[in-house]
């Protein structure tokens, strides 16, 4: 199949498009300053609040009128730009494929892909992640209590980009009396390690991963932080009669990917040199902070240069209890995490409206995924697009394995100020292996966000339903080989949807959609029924009056913060009761609430289609709080094994 990597066929209509958009850009960008100075965020009113002739103040009494003068100038050179612009559209690409070859450093580290070689027989885990990151023009995000768009959407793929690619510690304990163990959090690497590592019982081997194709190693013989010829263990005084790094059998395996020593990176289409961007050197984000993070006064284990393990005495290492649980009879270990997953396999991200912040999100996401389809969807009349749509769908999906294939489809439906944007869903098809009879191993990755007015429930369903015919067609389409072309049926590993749905499974206004054929035929693991969700499961959108307060301005104390139900009640939006206006705020209130919060952000796996005796079996689910401050949502993310049912020859 082809992937587009180049907006339109032919450079003289890309040039055109370069030439309209000069001409139209200095009015876009007056308007959105215009806009942007009238509205300001709860930061901003509180430094005015405090100081009426602060400079932010004077600048704002200047600035608007001379933004007005400008815009007012720039209009007849906007039209003309626009009379160009509009009739391009029709023609262009609904997205953009771009491929990032990983240079010689991230190639021998295993930071840019994933393997593809042979598929093992006793199969492979992926992880995914969904994040709504209200990427709009500046003057639109203010509404949602966010600005500085350009720097917020560097800012995410920093901290995407460090979660993902920090250090992968597995803990295994075998040991008679402890028989519960979690791991504790990076947020805190002196006192313990991350929440999110990945526990074991009583191991036959030790694994040390770093992406999906995992090597094996010969199991641990010794502590790696205590080696056998020391007389004392690094980690405890002296004082200590034994290490319990050895009394408890523990087998600890580190997977550290080195930083990037690159200042730039080419980002390149379908493996053709392209634009180039630089990294951000200059400051450390809130994430890559914490995980350097250790106690100098009185010893601690740290993260050096090359991200391993200081050797630094510090007795209460392994004294900190985890945060990983499990809830009764749940399958799977469920968490919420103050970063992203390590060894993020598949990304897919919602409301990347900004032209400009595509740019900088995709630059910052090529340090660590190859393969990005951005820049999806269309403008114009286009279409289904029966309204003239002014922003795109704002879908953007990474991954490390290749993508065969891409679709896009516009919903046809939306209504209000919905209708301005093409939402709709972007599906693929990506190889992330190859059996030994040569058939390749398959996984369709399917992005979406859905219309987002409330009271709307019928116009979601239609979306459903076109989502699960737009699906079934593209599956099918995508497994028609080429004519002349003699290949084996691909062999399919997963089927996942991953997307801002805009409904929650506990407010009775959502009855219609928590009822919708969807659910039949995927698999939510947050889900106990229409209406009920999972006595663990969190609400995913974040009241935006409170996004400035200092309990919810760092990752770490968000984390803390949404697991306590206070902070919960306080700082997330949950299903209005009948005496309350949906359009209030509700911090400071105490309201009868249902569940844990609007949880409209959702990860669904179907099983259906899969090779015989073939299991998908969730590894965990993870609420993520790593950009606290950048966006109003909660991201989610679910680790996902797929078993063949054969064994290990």
């Amino acid at each position: 199949m082809v992937l587009h990597i180049t907006p339109y066929s032919s450079a003289c209509l890309h040039f055109l498009d370069g030439l309209s958009w000069s001409l139209v850009f200095p009015c876009y960008w007056f308007l959105d300053r215009l806009l942007a100075s009238c509205v300001a965020t709860s930061l901003e009113k509180r430094q005015r609040s405090q100081d009426p002739c602060s400079f932010l103040t004077l600048c704002v009494l200047i600035s608007a009128p001379l933004y007005l003068l400008l815009l007012l100038a720039s209009l007849p050179f906007a039209l003309l730009g626009f009379i160009i612009w509009a009739p391009l559209q029709a023609i262009r690409q609904p997205y953009l494929y771009t491929y990032c070859r990983p240079d010689k450093h991230q190639a021998e580290q295993g930071q840019a892909g994933a393997g593809i070689g042979e598929w093992r027989p006793q199969g492979r885990s992926f992880c995914f992640c969904s994040a709504n990151v209200c990427l709009l023009p500046d003057s639109l995000a203010r509404f949602n209590n966010l600005s500085d768009t350009h720097r917020r959407a560097r800012e995410v793929g920093k901290r995407i980009r460090n979660g993902a690619s920090r250090p992968q510690i597995k803990i295994y304990i075998d040991s008679p009396t402890n028989t519960s163990i979690s791991a504790a959090s990076f947020s805190s690497l002196a006192t313990g390690f991350r929440r999110t590592s990945s526990l074991d019982q009583r191991p036959d081997q030790t694994h040390t991963t770093n992406g999906p194709a995992d090597t094996e190693t010969e199991p641990a013989t010794e502590c790696p932080i205590h080696p056998s010829g020391a007389t004392d263990c690094p980690v405890h005084p002296s004082s200590a009669p034994d290490c319990p790094l050895h009394t408890s059998g523990v087998q600890i395996s580190i997977s550290a990917p080195e930083p990037d020593p690159q200042e730039e990176e080419a980002e390149t289409g379908n493996h053709r040199p392209g634009e180039h961007g630089g990294a951000d050197t200059g400051s450390m984000t809130a994430s890559r902070e914490s995980l350097a993070r250790y106690h100098g006064s009185d010893g601690g284990i740290g993260i050096s240069s090359n991200n391993t393990l200081s050797h630094v005495p510090r007795t209460s290492i392994f004294k900190r209890p985890g945060r990983k649980r499990r809830h009764g009879d749940e399958t799977f270990d469920h968490d919420i995490s103050a970063f992203f997953p390590a060894n993020l396999d598949f990304l897919a991200l919602q409301e990347v409206f900004d032209h400009g912040s595509t740019t900088r999100l995709r630059r910052q996401l090529h340090r660590y995924f190859p393969y990005i389809l951005s820049d999806v969807g269309r403008y114009g009349w286009k279409g289904c697009c029966s309204r003239f749509k002014f922003l795109n769908s704002g879908l953007m999906l990474a991954s490390r394995y290749p993508i065969l294939d891409a679709r896009y489809e516009c919903y046809p439906n939306g209504r209000g100020e919905d209708a301005l944007a093409a939402k709709g869903a972007l599906f693929a098809k990506v190889h992330v292996g190859t059996s030994h009879q040569e058939q390749r191993v398959v996984g369709y990755v399917t992005c979406t966000h859905l219309h987002a007015i409330e009271g709307d429930a019928s116009v979601r369903c239609e979306q459903l339903d076109r989502l699960l015919q737009w699906g079934a067609e593209f599956r099918q389409s995508s497994s028609i080989p080429l004519e002349g072309e003699k290949v084996l049926e691909d062999l399919v590993a997963f089927d996942v949807i991953l997307g801002d749905l805009n409904f929650d499974n506990c407010s009775s206004e959502d009855k219609l959609e928590q009822q919708h054929a969807l659910f039949t035929q995927y698999k939510d693991p947050c889900r106990l029924g229409p209406g009920e969700d999972k006595p663990w499961a969190l609400g995913t959108l974040l009241d935006p009056s409170g996004l400035y307060d200092e309990d919810v301005s760092s990752p770490e104390s968000l984390q803390k913060l949404m697991e306590n139900e206070e902070g919960r009640k306080e700082y997330l939006v949950f299903p209005p009761s009948k005496s309350q206006c949906p359009a209030s705020s509700q911090k400071g209130r105490k309201i009868p609430l249902k569940g844990n919060g609007r949880r409209i952000d959702y990860i669904l796996y179907s099983d259906e289609g899969l090779q015989q005796d073939w299991k998908l079996e969730i590894e965990e689910f993870s609420f993520v709080t790593q950009l606290a401050g950048l966006t109003d949502h909660l991201s989610v993310a679910m680790r996902l094994a797929v078993s063949t049912g054969e064994e290990e020859p």
